[in-house]
């Protein structure tokens, strides 16, 4: 079962760059940055609400949200979506005919597990599912 929003992740050029808007600003408090390296993107968390707001910063031209940046510019790259069981989530999805990017949870930022639907079945959203802590 889908819990609540966790959080909306935003492609950026550079963190560097980027955090004064959300941290000054808009007066989000900063969480913390770290570099999820099989990913290949360093992130950063503002706390707004119940929902965090994620930063990510392409480490390779070879990372996914490098690919993104190049062909749509900075911006909206995805919601991710809390759940307590992500396998069974993944599994009702797949079972609904959903496509999905992830055929098994794989480690994320903060040690979550996480997987992504395909956006051609999410309204061309893309869409993550997070599990929180292990």
């Amino acid at each position: 079962m889908i819990n609540k929003i966790n959080h909306i992740g935003i492609a950026v050029e550079s963190i560097e760059q980027a955090r004064p808007f959300y941290e000054q600003t808009l007066g989000l408090p900063f969480l913390g940055s770290e570099e999820v390296v099989d990913q290949k993107v360093r992130v950063a968390f503002f706390a707004c609400g119940e929902v965090r707001i994620e930063l990510l910063e392409p480490t390779s031209p070879e990372s996914p949200v490098a690919k993104a940046l190049q062909a749509r510019g900075p911006g909206v790259h995805h919601i991710a979506y809390e759940t307590d069981d992500i396998a069974g989530e993944l599994e009702r999805l797949k079972g609904l005919g959903v496509g999905l990017v992830d055929q098994q949870p794989r480690r994320g930022a903060h040690q979550t597990l996480i997987a992504f639907l395909h956006p051609r079945d999410s309204g061309k959203v893309l869409t993550e599912l997070t599990q929180p802590g292990h």
